[in-house]
């Protein structure tokens, strides 16, 4: 029993989150640069204010972030003293295209990529790489309106086709994009897209989803034709939802807030639009327009495997209900449960369940490419965060991942947990919310010495993985 011997442990990070460096090395704007920290941002990543530049008035934390851009070598080091098989991350698309359209790419760009996957190489550490981790060139997004527009699949393909062949000796597992379905709850963060007043807003978030749909079974064409080796996987934010209550209707709503949750990896693994989909889009008038041989498209390229998120699960009531601060997703609070410093509730056992029912609903392989807990980590004098919380956390949640693995038959690749050092948060924008292993002395106002210390759970995560799980 235990798991396989080739499993993938790691930790995972976005560009956005931890590069900086944003106006180095020919890089272009993006739209998760314009996403400020503060009142503002939930306006902004929701497409309800439109902020296509920098001012003077807001902080902008991708500007600098944790400074990856200058101390790769550092932090991967680290993940090497850890023990990594694995590290997820992102590639700036503006790095390599700083407008988007560009007919050449930018080989400063690449090359910067180039020398953090020979950085990994050195540890044995192989690359996972999400190709758009919530990064649309901001080019784009003032020239076509971002994913609204089904201009951007070509400027799409452009890069993957870029990355598939520079990186060929060196990447073999791609996501497509991130959390596919946040184009739902955070449609600029995720798809560029910022709405125009009287506009039909379901329309334009679904219109868009169809164009990444489309773009991502034609980059797993391209990915299998560049070189079979490759593996290629969706990536969606994940949870268990679970009715408020054995009352029908709680059951009933708890459903649909699934189904919506799947509709896109649906789409993904199985190659057409479910049928609840089409049913509930036409009714609403919102079904996309699609181009003749659309539908073959997405029927020929499925992904490989299913790859997903999870911090926790939801809780659904048909009538309100007292709710949780959870992340993007609405829920109702869950008595049962115990929450973060953020709200969010804490359910190890849910990822037991997530991963049963991912497994059984797609039979593909399966990657948990994000899980973590956001917490105030306060260091004492000599810069030591004591982290047991995070510990604690991440234990149970090994457990249940483990569980579904030996004893449910779930067939998983491996685990990054999100993340491996301190960075910015994606849905608040905060530095104070920490995930690391390794602590960043960076402050909410932008201050501090950058300086990397070892938290407890880097060393208690370093047994795990040379344990292949059996210590945790």
């Amino acid at each position: 029993m235990g798991l396989p011997e080739n499993f993938l442990w790691g930790g995972a990070s976005a560009a956005n989150q931890c590069e900086g460096g944003i106006f180095e090395g020919g890089r272009g704007l993006a739209n998760v640069d314009v996403c400020p920290s503060g009142a503002d941002r939930h306006a902004v990543i929701t497409g309800h204010k439109k902020m296509y530049q920098m001012d003077k008035e807001h902080h902008y934390p991708a500007a600098e972030a944790v400074d990856f851009y200058h101390r790769f070598q550092e932090d991967i080091k680290l993940f090497g003293e850890m023990g990594f098989k694995v590290y997820r991350m992102s590639i700036a698309w503006t790095r390599i295209f700083p407008h988007g359209d560009e007919e050449e790419p930018n080989e400063e760009g690449l090359l910067f990529y180039e020398k953090v996957f020979e950085e990994c190489r050195k540890y044995q550490i192989q690359p996972l790489v999400t190709i758009s981790h919530f990064d649309c060139p901001m080019y784009l997004i003032e020239k076509y309106g971002g994913w609204r527009d089904r201009r951007m699949i070509d400027c799409y393909l452009r890069l993957c086709k870029v990355l598939f062949t520079r990186y060929r000796d060196y990447v073999t597992y791609w996501l497509t994009f991130n959390e596919i379905n946040m184009i739902l709850h955070a449609p600029f963060m995720g798809a560029g897209l910022c709405f125009e007043e009287g506009e039909e807003e379901e329309q334009v978030k679904y219109q868009a989803a169809h164009h990444e749909l489309i773009a991502s079974a034609l980059a797993t064409k391209l990915a299998h034709k560049i070189n079979p080796e490759n593996q290629v996987g969706c990536m969606f934010a994940a949870g268990s939802v679970y009715p408020y209550s054995c009352k029908p209707q709680d059951v009933w709503e708890a459903m649909l807030v699934e189904q919506e949750n799947y509709f896109f990896v649906d789409v993904q693994a199985r190659g057409y639009y479910p049928s609840y989909a089409v049913k509930r889009l036409q009714k609403k008038g919102v079904y996309p327009k699609m181009q003749e041989g659309d539908i073959e498209t997405l029927r020929a390229y499925p992904v490989d495997f299913i790859s997903f998120s999870y911090y926790n699960s939801r809780c659904i009531a048909s009538e309100e209900q007292k709710t949780a601060e959870g992340n993007l997703f609405q829920s109702a609070k869950n008595p049962y449960l115990s929450f973060s410093e953020w709200g969010w509730p804490i359910d190890p056992l849910g990822l037991r369940i997530t991963l049963n029912q991912v497994y059984d609903r797609y039979q593909k392989p399966l990657f948990i490419v994000e899980n973590g807990l956001g917490a105030l980590d306060k260091p004492d004098s000599d810069g030591y965060v004591a982290d047991d919380y995070r510990i604690d956390y991440l234990r149970e949640h090994i457990r249940a991942m483990k569980a579904a693995v030996e004893e449910d038959g779930v067939e998983l690749i491996g685990y990054t947990s999100w993340a491996p050092i301190d960075l910015i948060s994606a849905g608040t924008g905060e530095m104070k919310k920490r995930y690391g292993f390794v602590y960043v002395d960076k402050q909410e106002d932008g201050s501090g010495s950058l300086v990397r210390k070892r938290k407890k759970s880097f060393y208690w995560y370093q047994k795990v993985i040379e344990s292949n799980g059996e210590r945790v």
